[in-house]
């Protein structure tokens, strides 16, 4: 059994496969848990209090709003944006450089500044690659982790669909939330994070 800690997620999607396969998993986030079977282990605060803690594995999933590729464009027309992506970029390297034997950190592609201030990532995997019929490029920074293997492509079936469905997180409308509905992980993917690294050592 493995202690894990899922760094910035509220909706318990990554904590409850590792639960569901009995390791002692926690999330953690200044978002209260949704609610789950498994939403009383969830730290309902800033990460950053919890991370000291003996952990086997942390996955975070940091806030990607001023550091992904899709949003780099309003860099140069808010000049606010700069101060915060420097931020962003910060808490992510947090991540990075901690004192943990096991960590995955995932985020969407990021623009060439952030990318000045954070290596490359080691793995780049779609949802259609463990389940979902959604096109959604997912980076991975690994440590002591082997990459992910592909669990169940339907990249033949997605592709059947209408394009609004196949890229249903650019698609979204807009609405007050529709930042926290983006940022909800895939359950197949989670599975396979559960499956392939809760016993790796």
């Amino acid at each position: 059994m493995s202690r894990v800690l899922v760094a910035c997620e509220f909706s318990g999607i990554v904590r409850d496969a590792f639960r569901k396969r009995g390791h002692d998993a926690w999330s953690c986030d200044l978002e209260p848990a949704s609610e789950s079977k498994y939403s009383s282990f969830h730290f309902h605060q800033d990460v950053r209090q919890v991370l000291d803690r003996d952990w086997d594995m942390i996955i975070a999933h940091p806030p990607c709003t001023y550091l992904s590729n899709s949003g780099v464009c309003h860099l140069h027309k808010d000049k606010a944006r700069w101060g915060r992506m420097y931020e962003g970029c910060d808490f992510f390297s947090l991540f990075l450089n901690l004192d943990c034997e096991r960590v995955c950190i995932e985020n969407p592609i990021q623009h060439k500044y952030a990318r000045e201030k954070i290596r490359k990532y080691d793995q780049i995997i779609q949802p259609y690659q463990f389940g979902h019929p959604e096109s959604k490029a997912i980076c991975l920074w690994l440590k002591g982790l082997p990459s992910l293997v592909h669990t169940h492509n339907v990249k033949d079936y997605m592709m059947t669909l209408p394009k609004k469905d196949r890229q249903r997180n650019h698609y979204m409308s807009p609405s007050r939330d529709r930042g926290k509905l983006r940022s909800v992980f895939f359950t197949g993917v989670a599975d396979a994070m559960a499956e392939q690294w809760g016993d790796h050592q």
